[in-house]
C-alpha cells in the first residue's frame, strides 16, 4: 500500500502533543504508510480503511498507545495488546513509552494494522455480551423490584445506556456508593435517559 495522506485537520494533535511527540508521529507515519486514511474522531487521530475505524491514537500520562477497534479478533502471537479493563468487548491497544519501542515493534505492528484491516474487510465483528449477561447490582435490583415505573423506564432503554448504567453502578465498590448513584440516576432513567445523556 502507499503512504496516504496527512489530514490537516488532525495536525492539531500532533503539534499540541508535548510528552509523546516524537512516539506519536512515529504512529502516524506507521497507519497512513499501512494505506488508511487520518480522520480526527473523539478528538484524535483516526485512521480508518473504507470510512471504517481501524486503528486510533491517544495519550496517556503514562504511555502512548495504538487503539485497535476490533483488537479482541486479531491474533497476537507476540503477546502486545492490553484490555483496558475488563469491561473493554472489542477494542485493544499497544502501548508505548519510548520511541525505540515503537521502532523495534515496527514490522509488528504493521502486520497487526494489515490484519485489522483484513478482519474489517470480511466483516468479521466480536460478539458483544447481551444485557442480560450483565450483574445488576443488588441495590439497582431492589429499586426496580419496588418502583415499577424505573423497572419499565430502564427496560425501555437502549441495551447500551442498560449497560452503561449497569457497569457504573457495579463499578462502586461499596454497597453505599452504588446506592447513592442509582438515587442519582433514577430520575435520568425515568426520562429516558442514558448515563451520558
Amino acid at each position: 500500500m502507499t503512504m496516504n495522506e496527512m489530514n490537516p485537520k488532525v495536525d492539531f494533535y500532533f503539534n499540541k502533543a508535548q510528552k509523546w511527540q516524537e512516539e506519536i508521529e512515529k504512529m502516524r507515519a506507521m497507519a497512513l504508510g499501512c494505506g488508511l486514511n487520518e480522520e480526527l474522531k473523539w478528538g484524535c487521530p483516526c485512521y480508518t480503511f473504507q470510512k471504517n475505524n481501524i486503528v486510533l491514537i491517544h495519550t496517556f500520562k503514562e504511555y502512548c498507545a495504538f487503539l485497535f477497534f476490533k483488537g479482541a479478533l486479531l491474533d497476537d502471537p507476540h503477546g502486545i495488546m492490553v484490555q483496558q479493563t475488563e469491561n473493554v468487548q472489542s477494542a485493544r491497544q499497544t502501548r508505548f513509552t519510548d520511541i525505540s519501542e515503537i521502532v523495534e515493534q515496527e514490522p509488528i505492528l504493521k502486520a497487526y494494522i494489515y490484519e485489522a484491516i483484513e478482519v474489517d474487510k470480511a466483516g468479521l465483528e466480536v460478539n458483544f455480551k447481551k444485557t442480560e449477561e450483565f450483574t445488576v447490582p443488588e441495590e439497582f435490583q431492589y429499586k426496580l423490584d419496588r418502583i415499577p415505573a424505573l423497572k419499565t423506564a430502564f427496560e425501555a432503554l437502549t441495551p447500551g445506556r442498560q449497560k452503561g448504567y449497569l457497569l457504573h453502578f457495579s463499578q462502586a465498590k461499596q454497597s453505599k456508593t452504588r446506592e447513592a448513584r442509582v438515587e442519582k440516576y433514577i430520575p435520568q432513567i425515568l426520562n429516558g435517559k442514558g448515563l451520558d445523556d
